[in-house]
């Protein structure tokens, strides 16, 4: 059986301040397995980057073990970072080079020598050729998260992980990316994603993991996840108050639209009766299936309650 790509094991991360101290991990246990494109979703500071950081090596768990490819990031770190690519969430870049050296700078420090063909697709892919000799400093925000993609691509790496790839950059680029990272991933690497477009994760990831405080609170095939948690959504405009026996089923209100989560579609007469039985006057309704936006407000909702509980 061959080894996960990447596996945490009771991983947890305490940073020390005044007072009690910030646990931005709490016993974070999963395997990535070869091959998958796996999303790693959760709200700001649920402890996604943290969990990056420690993959990466550039932060230590307090507790727990992380392995990429097999080799532990803390004893085998060398050979942990060579099989791992990472696009960083923040604009990290050296303005005294051109993409072309900074690709190239890049490539050696892997030792790779003799690395501009690869470099060349890559920038096509991305659609760099054209900032090839272009200094860093004086490309746009969009290019410069390109560039970044690009280092994280440049020593072919089995595992890919991107830390929100897509933020402030344009509908063109977003569709060249994941053009390009699909095939990727069919050629075999092995894709973590962390973004807040939820409809990406959906639409790209076999599977997902939720984070929450910490703590992993979902983790599942991603049509397992749809189909255990999602349900139905309706939507509705109505004239009049809304029916207190629908508040429970609320998930978005706003504009003059309810958004309502449904068990299945059987329960739609039931909104149906409960509105004409408070005598509102239905102006629009939409019926189709929740999709994971709808899974990941209800489990982080689930969670806030267990939490005031």
């Amino acid at each position: 059986m061959p080894l996960p790509a990447i596996e945490a094991i009771d991983v947890a991360k305490r940073y020390a301040t005044r007072g009690a101290g910030v646990t931005a991990l709490d016993g974070v246990s999963l395997q990535v397995e070869q091959g998958e494109f796996f999303g790693l979703l959760g709200p700001n500071g649920a402890g996604k980057t943290t969990l990056i950081s420690i993959i990466a090596g550039l932060a230590r768990a307090t507790r727990g073990t992380v392995t990429v490819m097999g080799h532990d990031v803390v004893t085998d770190y060398r050979n942990a970072r060579r099989a791992l690519g990472v696009v960083p969430q923040e604009l990290v870049f050296d303005p005294f080079f051109t993409v072309r050296e900074t690709l190239r700078i890049q490539s050696g420090y892997f030792g790779l020598r003799d690395n501009d063909a690869w470099i060349d697709e890559v920038m096509a892919n991305l659609d760099l050729t054209g900032k090839a000799n272009a200094n860093m400093r004086a490309l746009s925000g969009g290019m410069k998260r390109r560039v970044l993609v690009a280092q994280a691509l440049v020593h072919r790496p089995p595992v890919i992980v991107l830390d929100e790839p897509t933020a402030g950059v344009d509908v063109e680029l977003r569709q060249g990316l994941w053009q390009f990272v699909r095939r990727l991933n069919r050629e075999g690497h092995t894709i973590v994603l962390t973004t807040h477009y939820l409809e990406e994760a959906q639409e790209l990831c076999g599977r997902i993991a939720m984070l929450k405080a910490g703590r992993i609170v979902a983790l599942d095939a991603t049509r397992a996840l749809l189909a255990r948690l999602a349900g139905v959504r309706v939507s509705l405009r109505l004239r009049g108050a809304p029916p207190e026996a629908l508040r429970a089923r609320v998930i978005e209100e706003g504009d003059g639209r309810l958004s309502l989560r449904l068990a299945s579609a059987s329960e739609v007469e039931v909104v149906l009766a409960a509105c004409r039985a408070a005598g509102c006057t239905i102006e629009e309704l939409e019926v189709g299936h929740a999709d994971l936006e709808d899974v990941f407000l209800q489990l982080m909702a689930d969670d806030r309650e267990r939490v005031a509980a």
